[in-house]
């Protein structure tokens, strides 16, 4: 189960940088001064990477899984 647009909203900055999980690698990352970008983590030839989708708010939650959704596509097709 994903992450709510609440959650979202009300994820305010800790002592140290976190992440809010969403869904196949999807995350929020939060920041000491506040700031969220979402994230995807995967491996590609045995190297991990990070993919910035975008900035919320600039970049929505339905607007960053769609992105996600075509970053695995792509990742998935690149493998194969």
């Amino acid at each position: 189960m994903g992450m709510s647009n609440t959650q979202i909203k009300n994820a305010k900055p800790k002592d140290k940088p976190y992440k809010l999980s969403d869904q196949g690698g999807l995350y929020l990352f939060v920041k000491l001064n506040g700031s969220k970008s979402w994230r995807y983590d995967y491996k590609l030839n045995d190297k991990r990477t990070t993919y910035t989708i975008g900035t919320y708010p600039e970049t929505s939650l339905s607007e960053t899984r769609e992105a996600h959704t075509a970053a695995r596509v792509s990742r998935f097709m690149a493998v194969s």
